[in-house]
């Protein structure tokens, strides 16, 4: 569903910007995860690579990825500060309810010492730092550009 939510929601255009941020929020994603699943806050009992990664590495390196790349290329940034919060809020609390169906009926996450709030306070930061990123580094090659 991922990939076709990509290729639906990335334009050619927009590739590059979208590359970006994917590989922003796989290093991002890798180094937070790692801390909470290390610290035995979420376990993840079936998932790929389970016994070379404690955290879901299909989440980690795909998922969250993803969504940060459409979320980043597809930000309203022309908008209202009304409807910026909105978008944020509307992806963070779409991806929490997510998490926290799969943690109530599935085994593919369980909240140890975690809880739906923790979820949605570090996935809100975690797109917020994401944007920030994408924001200053076009910022920089815009500059870049200008003096070539």
């Amino acid at each position: 569903m991922t990939a076709i939510l990509l290729l639906v929601c990335i334009k050619l255009n927009n590739f590059k910007n979208a590359q970006l941020s994917f590989l922003f929020m796989q290093v991002s994603c890798w180094l937070f995860a790692a801390l909470v699943a290390e610290g035995n806050l979420i376990e993840y009992p079936v998932g790929l690579l389970n016994n070379v990664y404690k955290t879901s590495f299909t989440f980690e390196f795909f998922v969250f990825p993803s969504l940060s790349a459409i979320f980043n290329v597809h930000f309203p940034s022309d908008k209202s500060w009304l409807a910026k919060t909105m978008y944020t809020l509307s992806f963070s609390t779409g991806m929490t309810i997510v998490e926290v169906l799969l943690e109530e009926n599935t085994e593919l996450i369980t909240y140890t010492r975690w809880s739906w709030y923790w979820s949605f306070i570090t996935i809100l930061i975690t797109l917020l730092l994401s944007y920030g990123c994408y924001l200053w580094f076009f910022k920089k090659m815009r500059v870049i550009n200008t003096i070539h």
